[in-house]
């Protein structure tokens, strides 16, 4: 519902007008870094950090800040996370020293099977034409993933976390920069009956400073406060989605409300190697982010990247060869592990990632970067021959007073997800994180399709610890099968270079899922091209918009920092 309209200097002001409520800085661009002795939140959109740090200051834990924090991104940053779609929840609990890993990702419906993304010819369908519609949906996990952590870590009532959410719902917010500009280029979202008439009234994209208001969402999100995670998973809404999957516009598929009454979100072994000393902890399998991490680093345990300038072309080279490795075991191995046999141990075993790092050459890049072969048992798979493509998600991290750390990505996919919104929220696209090609070569591809399998992710939610087991660093990112690699960058900054968590997190992307090295469009990263493509690396530029947001833990106090690439912002105290 679109009310008035307010100037960019008056949009400026109300944003500031919230944080000085909380605040006595009046310049929303000074929170993109800050320092705290308490607790802290580091998230990509100002009203989102203001909910979870008034949790934190009532004395909430850092679970209870994700989840008013997210529930209000849900609303205001609608784009790139939301009730409609998954996400992936690391957790240190101070109290027992524990580090714990939760999976919310999206769940393919019954109606899925491997060939679901090939033509009647036997040709993989177009992905953008696959991902608008119900053809891509996928069951929503993160209500009952945020549920279950809640129930092991949260202090306050669970309805009183929806209430920021419900009165910005209802009272309305205002559009920032970000989220008109996205509206103005997208080509398909208009076309849509629903998201048509809430993102473009009266025929126009809604512009920066419009005042909008979705009562459908904050009658959604009373429901789910008040009676608990299975209003969304039974009833009306349960209906309300699967309608809008099994009727939707473009590619309608069959969903049920029993797909949505099946979900049910997991608690994962985590993945965790060491590095210059350090403990680095992750997502595991259906994630492949946290063995990209992971790998990659325990890689680059090898070199000595502190001889080194700060992403030197000298230091850049390596970074890329570990990360170019640990893709191809990726997307050979990596997929769902209650339906494949991830042999996540193996991958991240020190002696193997020994071998893998003598495969680089210091001076030159490596051509053909093939898997290896962790472990004694031979995998009968072939490698995914794409990557994801969704270029969405949010990333944010939590302390809370009492130690413990929240660092939680969550997605629905590409921009606005399937394009369809069903009662005020949009519904994700995550199936197409599938391979379209269900065998490669006659063999079969582990993460091909399969009823309520859940499709590869490169959601890299991380926690760094120190030897003596205590927090260092919380840190994640968007961008799709880049997130790992945006990730690995801010890690290094800050143990490598002792950068300040926010100026590793501003620093230009560079980034090699295991193809061309992409050096990030307008930053200094550019004038690395000649000197790599001499190396024999093949180089594309291109625009980068990561959304890294972390926290950097001391003795006595913390520093966070939020990606200047989005609107996000730290608070604290």
């Amino acid at each position: 519902m679109r009310q008035r309209k307010l100037s960019q200097f008056t949009f400026l002001l109300v944003m500031t007008a919230f944080l000085s409520a909380c605040d006595d800085t009046i310049d929303i661009y000074d929170h993109r870094r800050g320092d705290a002795e308490n607790y802290m939140i580091a998230v990509a959109h100002p009203l989102a950090a203001i909910a979870g740090r008034d949790i934190l200051a009532q004395g909430g834990s850092a679970v209870d800040a994700t989840i008013a924090a997210e529930m209000v991104l849900t609303l205001v940053e609608p784009q790139s996370s939301g009730i409609g779609g998954g996400a992936f929840l690391v957790h240190h609990d101070a109290s027992k020293s524990e580090f714990e890993t939760y999976d919310g990702r999206e769940m393919a419906p019954a109606s899925a099977h491997p060939e679901m993304f090939l033509k009647d010819d036997g040709t993989p369908m177009d992905w953008p034409g696959v991902a608008l519609g119900g053809h891509a949906v996928g069951v929503p996990g993160l209500i009952r993933m945020l549920a279950m952590a809640h129930a092991e870590h949260g202090v306050m009532a669970w309805e009183d976390l929806f209430q920021p959410a419900i009165k910005l719902a209802e009272n309305g917010f205002y559009v920032t920069p970000r989220l008109a500009g996205l509206l103005a280029n997208d080509t398909e979202l208009r076309t849509v009956p629903g998201t048509r008439e809430y993102f473009y009234p009266n025929g126009e994209p809604l512009e920066e400073g419009d005042l909008l208001k979705n009562p459908a969402l904050a009658k959604v999100l009373r429901q789910v406060a008040s009676t608990g995670p299975n209003a969304f998973y039974a009833g009306e809404i349960a209906k309300g989605i699967a309608q809008a999957v099994s009727n939707a516009l473009v590619n309608p598929t069959p969903m049920t409300p029993g797909d949505l009454a099946g979900y049910v979100a997991k608690k994962r072994p985590p993945v965790c190697a060491t590095y210059r000393m350090h403990r680095v902890c992750g997502m595991g399998p259906p994630s492949s982010g946290g063995i990209l991490v992971a790998q990659t680093l325990g890689i680059l345990d090898h070199f000595d990247l502190s001889q080194y300038e700060p992403f030197s072309v000298e230091a850049v080279h390596l970074i890329i060869g570990a990360s170019q490795l640990a893709f191809a075991d990726r997307n050979f191995y990596v997929a769902d592990s209650d339906f494949i046999p991830v042999p996540v141990a193996a991958l991240v075993d020190p002696n193997y990632l020994a071998e893998r790092a003598s495969h680089i050459d210091p001076d030159k890049a490596m051509q053909n970067v093939r898997p290896g072969r962790p472990g004694r048992s031979a995998w009968n798979w072939r490698a995914s021959p794409e990557t994801e493509k969704g270029l969405s998600t949010t990333h944010f991290s939590v302390r809370d007073q009492y130690g413990n750390i929240a660092s939680m990505t969550a997605s629905i996919e590409r921009a606005y997800g399937s394009k369809h919104m069903t009662q005020g929220f949009l519904l994700n696209n995550q199936l197409t994180d599938f391979s379209f090609k269900p065998t490669h070569m006659g063999h079969p591809v582990a993460n091909a399709a399969a009823p309520q399998k859940r499709p590869r992710s490169t959601m890299s939610p991380t926690i760094v610890y120190d030897a003596d087991r205590e927090p260092v660093l919380a840190i994640g990112s968007p961008g799709g099968s880049r997130i790992a690699g945006y990730t690995l960058k801010a890690i290094i900054g800050v143990l490598d270079w002792d950068m300040h968590v926010a100026d590793a997190i501003a620093t230009p992307n560079i980034v090699s899922g295991g193809g061309p090295v992409t050096l990030e469009k307008d930053s200094d990263a550019e004038a690395l091209k000649p000197a790599l493509e001499a190396m024999g690396h093949k180089v594309r530029i291109r625009p980068m918009t990561s959304g890294l947001h972390g926290i950097h833990f001391h003795k006595d106090h913390m520093t966070g920092g939020a990606d200047p690439r989005r609107e996000g912002i730290v608070l604290g105290d």
